[in-house]
């Protein structure tokens, strides 16, 4: 399958850093899925094979690849990488080649991403809450947050989805000094005007 131009451009875009590791990641994707086919969503690259199979993207100081149905597949550590408070993506924080796992592993956490694809397996997602039920937020955050008059301000400037993510982010963190950090870098993020996903977002990838 041809490569798309839109995501030359994205790798040649990208931070110096992380050309060699977008290209390599891109060229374990082909190998193990020659029908790949590879478009631009939500302004990232990404790889479809019967339909979304696995993305990446690059950032100031580091890459992220992941896998589009990665709570389907076999291998926990894909999860608890995603659930780090310092990874993005399922193969956590890369930084460089070296931060990844081997060729090997990567092919075949490709191939099977592949086969939950070609077996139509569908992710259940929770049913969203009741538009009308209220967000909860804990007492330390709201504590917290008001303690930044920037961060308070966003905010409150939020809509509902935007305050749950932030919320939901923190407060799941297991250890207590998991979610101080967590709650830490969430008003740091904020007193900037950046919602939780502001790394998919164009307007705040291009400020």
């Amino acid at each position: 399958m041809p490569t798309n131009p839109a995501i030359d451009a994205y790798i040649a875009k990208a931070q110096p850093f992380a050309q060699p590791i977008l290209l390599h990641l891109r060229k374990l994707v082909h190998k193990a899925c020659p029908n790949v086919e590879e478009k631009i969503k939500w302004g990232m690259p990404f790889f479809d094979y019967k339909g979304p199979m696995a993305n990446m993207a690059a950032f100031k100081q580091h890459c992220s690849f992941g896998f589009w149905k990665a709570s389907l597949m076999n291998d926990p550590a894909l999860l608890e990488t995603a659930q780090s408070e310092v990874a993005m993506g399922h193969l956590g924080k890369i930084t460089s080649l070296q931060d990844l796992p081997t060729d090997t592993q990567i092919i075949a956490y490709i191939k099977e991403a592949m086969q939950l694809n070609e077996e139509c397996k569908k992710v259940v997602k929770a049913k969203p809450a009741s538009a009308s039920k209220e967000l909860a937020i804990p007492e330390y955050i709201t504590e917290a947050i008001k303690q930044n008059e920037l961060a308070s301000a966003t905010f409150q400037a939020f809509p509902p989805s935007h305050k749950k993510e932030y919320v939901v982010w923190i407060d799941e963190a297991k250890t207590e000094v998991t979610k101080q950090k967590r709650l830490a870098k969430a008003i740091e993020t904020m007193a900037e005007g950046k919602p939780y996903n502001w790394q998919y977002m164009d307007k705040y990838k291009k400020a």
